[in-house]
C-alpha cells in the first residue's frame, strides 16, 4: 500500500469517527414545549422515549437561552447522567414525582476525543432531569423544592 492509500484510508476513518455520530444525529427527534420551573417560563425539547433518552443534547454546540431539554421517565427512580458527546456545560436538575425540584448539579461538558465520563446521579429517585445552560438555575434564582410545571397531557 502506498502513501497515498494510507493518507486516503486514514482520512476516512478520521470522518467516520468525527463526523459519523453526528450524521445520525438528525433521526432522533424531539418535540418542543413550553413549560414553568419556580416562576420562570421556558421552551424544552421533550426527552420521553429511550432512543430519546440515549440522545439527549450529545453534539450540540450550544443551547439557546431560557432553552433546554426535560427527559421525562415513566417512573420514580435512581437517576444517573452523564455527558458522553456533550460538548456544552449544563446544569441538570433532578425533579421528584410531585415535580419538586430534588438535586441541582453542574455537569462538565466533554471533547468527541474524551473517553472517561463522569457521572452525576440524583441524591433521591426522581421522575424528570431538566438540563439547562450551566448556571441557569442560580441565575433565575430556581432552588430545590421549587415546583415544575407541565402541561395537562404531561
Amino acid at each position: 500500500m502506498n502513501w497515498r492509500n494510507v493518507l486516503i484510508l486514514s482520512l476516512f476513518f478520521t470522518f467516520q469517527v468525527f463526523a459519523g455520530p453526528q450524521a445520525t444525529t438528525s433521526k432522533v427527534k424531539f418535540d418542543k414545549q413550553q413549560i414553568q420551573i419556580g416562576s420562570k417560563k421556558i421552551t424544552v425539547e421533550i426527552a420521553k422515549t429511550r432512543e430519546q433518552h440515549e440522545h439527549g443534547l450529545m453534539f450540540r454546540e450550544k443551547l439557546a437561552a431560557d432553552s433546554g431539554m426535560l427527559f421525562i421517565f415513566d417512573e420514580e427512580m435512581p437517576l444517573s447522567f452523564w455527558m458522553k458527546n456533550t460538548y456544552i456545560d449544563l446544569t441538570i436538575a433532578y425533579i421528584g414525582k410531585d415535580k419538586k425540584v430534588i438535586d441541582i448539579i453542574d455537569m462538565k461538558g466533554t471533547s468527541a476525543m474524551q473517553t472517561d465520563f463522569p457521572s452525576y446521579p440524583s441524591s433521591k429517585s426522581a421522575m424528570y432531569a431538566l438540563e439547562m445552560n450551566k448556571g441557569w438555575y442560580t441565575k433565575n434564582r430556581i432552588k430545590i423544592g421549587d415546583l415544575l410545571v407541565l402541561p395537562k397531557a404531561q
